[in-house]
């Protein structure tokens, strides 16, 4: 899908940096709204 492709590419979130199920959900839940804050500054809110 694009958004892991994205996150993936532009943010080189080629893996976790962190350990643990927990750790990890806390980081993905970090780069989730960064991915759609960018979006709406990119694009607005009409996207």
């Amino acid at each position: 899908e694009p958004v892991f492709a994205n996150i993936r590419a532009q943010k080189r979130l080629d893996r976790f940096t962190l350990r643990t199920k927990t750790k990890v959900n806390v980081q993905w839940m970090l780069y989730a709204p960064v991915h759609n804050i960018e979006k709406i500054l990119n694009y607005g809110m009409g996207y």
